[in-house]
């Protein structure tokens, strides 16, 4: 976000105060949720918290249409972690990918990974119909791996969707460190050779 604000020319915080107005508007206080459900487009969002920043805060001369450039712009791949992953399917644990994924980010994802050679099932949110931390999306990952809730590992960047796994009744990696992270699946995979291993794309 910070990259994104540096290139629009936006104070941090103005931006922060315009995405909680807008997300309200749908009833959540997670700014993804609007566009990763989706609830509307990434563009008519966008448009909503430009009206917003101009109204609200004086920021005129910004149109903003879309985050995935910035986002995605400079962002290698975690070839570590990818490794890593493609070592657990290669023991035999079935490795998907869940992410609250924003339908005009699908393609930029897919340029860094091949999603056919790592992964066994993706799941997004904009095309199931649910949304890490949500009970449903754990719920369906489990159906389409083919195994009960308790022989399923969350690897997430984010502790929110890690606590909505294990209240699912499965076992969660809070990915912070790519070594730290494998090693831990490292040790799930040796105790439990059914272990299926949904994991999402790290954020940092």
């Amino acid at each position: 976000m910070g990259t994104f604000c540096a290139a629009q020319g936006l104070d941090p915080q103005v931006l922060q105060q315009a995405l909680v107005k807008v997300t309200a508007r749908y009833g959540t206080t997670d700014i993804m949720e609007p566009i990763d459900t989706p609830l509307v487009s990434e563009e008519e969002w966008l448009g909503q918290v430009s009206d917003v920043l101009a109204a609200d805060h004086g920021v005129t001369g910004v149109r903003l249409t879309t985050l995935a450039d910035a986002w995605f712009d400079g962002r290698e791949t975690n070839h570590a972690w990818v490794a890593a992953l493609r070592g657990a399917r290669e023991r035999g644990a079935f490795v998907g990918m869940l992410s609250n994924m924003v339908p005009t980010w699908d393609a930029h994802w897919r340029r860094m990974v091949d999603p056919a050679e790592l992964f066994e099932d993706v799941l997004l949110s904009f095309e199931v119909g649910h949304r890490k931390p949500s009970p449903g999306m754990f719920a369906l990952a489990a159906e389409r791996a083919g195994v009960p809730a308790s022989s399923c590992v969350l690897v997430d960047d984010l502790a929110h969707n890690c606590e909505g796994a294990e209240a699912a009744g499965w076992r969660a990696i809070h990915f912070t460190d790519t070594t730290a992270a494998a090693e831990q699946l490292d040790a799930l995979l040796s105790a439990d050779l059914h272990v299926t291993v949904p994991v999402t794309v790290p954020r940092s």
